[in-house]
């Protein structure tokens, strides 16, 4: 990556924020950043146990530039795209930071309304994967976490056009019918693709199997706070989850033709 000096660099209260987030990506196994030569936004991938690889974030070039400055992402490589992973000092980075907003409190999803787990590293969905039942299984098979991180892409997308502003999702599902949407903007590249895709998902999925799908995929809110907002038994709520990525995998096969990355 070439350091330049911007004339509007980042805060440092901005460098952090979007740290946390993408260090948190970055700390999940076989995570790397993306950046390519001339492009304003950098891209966190995530390569599968089958090879396959999914992008988990995005964000501006130039706050990917001000983490590598500070030593908390490093490559050992050189070319038109370099490939940057998390180092030792920005996982004691990330933890300090997630240290300075995390409540001492039973349970740490009450740091955030929205029950997001400032305190653990992985999403909801990554710990969900690591999993077994009690015949060996794991609870959610890979394609079920590609269908899950193609939606979250398609949110951060769609929340970059807003200023990091929400869409109301949640009205959205209740709505009777879907709008008509141009096929070529909804299969397309940029914000508006991004928007429509996330609307049709949750459209698809509708009330009850959309919220816990946008909470734990999108918000990244812990099982516990799911259930305790939706009234659901203990321990429900990850086999609504898992109906409802069923019910995602489906709708994305039906509409975009297969779960398969939208990076190399």
């Amino acid at each position: 990556m070439k350091h330049t000096k911007f004339e509007d660099t980042p805060s440092e209260e901005l460098i952090a924020s979007e740290a946390r987030r993408i260090l948190r990506r970055l700390s999940e196994p076989g995570a790397c950043l993306a950046v390519a030569q001339g492009m304003e936004k950098a891209v966190v991938v995530r390569e599968n146990k089958d090879g396959q690889t999914v992008r988990t974030g995005t964000v501006d070039a130039e706050i990917a530039e001000a983490m590598a400055l500070k030593g908390w992402i490093g490559t050992t490589g050189s070319g038109r795209v370099a490939r940057y992973h998390i180092k030792p000092s920005g996982r004691v980075a990330l933890k300090d930071m997630l240290s300075e907003i995390e409540v001492p409190a039973s349970e740490a999803e009450e740091a955030d309304p929205r029950g997001l787990r400032y305190g653990t590293v992985e999403s909801p969905v990554m710990m969900l994967a690591r999993r077994r039942d009690k015949n060996g299984e794991v609870f959610l098979t890979e394609d079920l976490v590609r269908a899950a991180e193609r939606l979250r892409e398609d949110f951060e997308l769609a929340r970059m056009g807003d200023g990091g502003g929400e869409q109301n999702w949640e009205e959205m599902m209740a709505q009777a019918d879907a709008p008509e949407l141009d096929p070529g903007v909804f299969h397309g590249p940029g914000v508006e693709a991004a928007r429509s895709r996330v609307q049709a998902a949750m459209q698809d999925l509708g009330p009850g199997l959309g919220d816990v799908v946008l909470r734990a995929c999108c918000h990244l809110e812990g099982m516990e706070s799911i259930e305790a907002r939706m009234g659901w038994a203990a321990r429900s709520g990850k086999i609504v989850l898992r109906i409802g990525l069923q019910r995602l995998k489906r709708h994305f096969k039906l509409t975009q033709g297969s779960l398969s990355p939208m990076i190399g």
